[in-house]
C-alpha cells in the first residue's frame, strides 16, 4: 500500500494538492484535491487566463455621471400683465377682498340657508335706497358674502334676476386706499366707471363700480379702506 506518498498534479492550469494513495477495500486509489484559488486584489485588472472582468469589484468601474436636471424657467407674465403692473399707481394698489356679492330672489330663504343650515354668522337686513338693494352680510373668517335683494321699482338687482331667476354671483368688492383718486386714474387709462363720483356703500364708505366690459366680464366694486 502507498499510503503517505504524494505526487504533485496540475489540472486546467491549476495546481492541485499532491495525490495521496489511500487504501480502501484492499486496493489503492489516487485522490486529487484541488488547491484554493490564489488571492487577488479586488480592484486589479484581469491578468491571468480564466480571469473575467465580471469578477472585478464595482469600485474599479467609475460611476456613471448624470447631469442634474435644469429647473424650468418661471413663466413670464403676458404683455398686458406687464404693462398693467408698470402703469398701476398707488391709488390703484388693490387691497384685500372685501366681499363677494350674490343676488338672491328670496332673501329670507337665503338667510335661513347660511344661518340655520351652514351655521354662519348673519347680519340684519339693511336697505340702501340709493343703490336699490336690501343687503345681508354673511361673515366669514377671511371675507364676507353679501346677499343682494331688489329694493324699489327701479332696482338694478331686479334686472339681473330677470335674466337669472335663480340668482347668482353679482360682483366682487376690493378695497383701495382712495376711491376718488382711483376713479381719476382709471379714467385716464380708459376704464369706464358707472358713476362720476363715489357713492356711500353698505359700510358707510365711498364706493364705485367699474364697467364689466372693461374688467373681463366681471362687475368690480372698489371700496375705500
Amino acid at each position: 500500500m502507498l499510503a503517505g506518498v504524494g505526487f504533485p498534479v496540475r489540472l486546467a492550469g491549476r495546481a492541485l494538492a499532491p495525490v495521496r494513495a489511500a487504501a480502501w477495500g484492499g486496493a489503492a486509489r489516487r485522490v486529487a484535491l484541488p488547491a484554493p484559488w490564489p488571492a487577488r486584489a479586488a480592484t486589479s485588472a484581469p491578468s491571468q487566463v480564466g480571469d473575467s472582468p465580471r469578477r472585478l469589484s464595482a469600485a474599479a468601474t467609475p460611476p456613471l455621471s448624470h447631469p442634474s436636471p435644469t429647473p424650468p424657467a418661471p413663466l413670464a407674465p403676458s404683455h398686458p400683465q406687464r404693462a398693467l403692473c408698470a402703469q398701476v399707481g398707488a391709488a390703484l394698489a388693490l387691497g384685500r377682498l372685501n366681499h363677494l356679492a350674490v343676488a338672491v330672489p328670496d332673501l329670507d330663504a337665503s338667510v335661513a340657508l347660511y344661518r340655520d343650515v351652514l351655521g354662519a354668522e348673519v347680519s340684519e337686513p339693511e336697505s340702501l335706497p340709493e343703490h336699490g338693494v336690501t343687503v345681508v352680510f354673511i361673515n366669514l373668517p377671511n371675507t364676507k358674502i353679501e346677499l343682494l335683494h331688489p329694493f324699489g321699482e327701479r332696482s338694478p338687482i331686479q334686472g339681473f334676476l330677470d335674466k337669472n331667476p335663480a340668482g347668482g354671483m353679482h360682483h366682487v368688492c376690493i378695497e383701495v386706499a382712495d376711491v376718488t383718486a382711483a376713479i381719476a386714474e382709471l379714467k385716464a387709462k380708459g376704464i369706464r366707471v358707472l358713476s362720476e363720483e363715489p357713492k356711500i356703500g353698505a359700510h358707510n364708505k365711498p364706493v364705485v363700480f367699474l364697467h364689466p366690459k372693461d374688467c373681463g366680464g366681471v362687475l368690480v366694486e372698489l371700496e375705500e379702506e
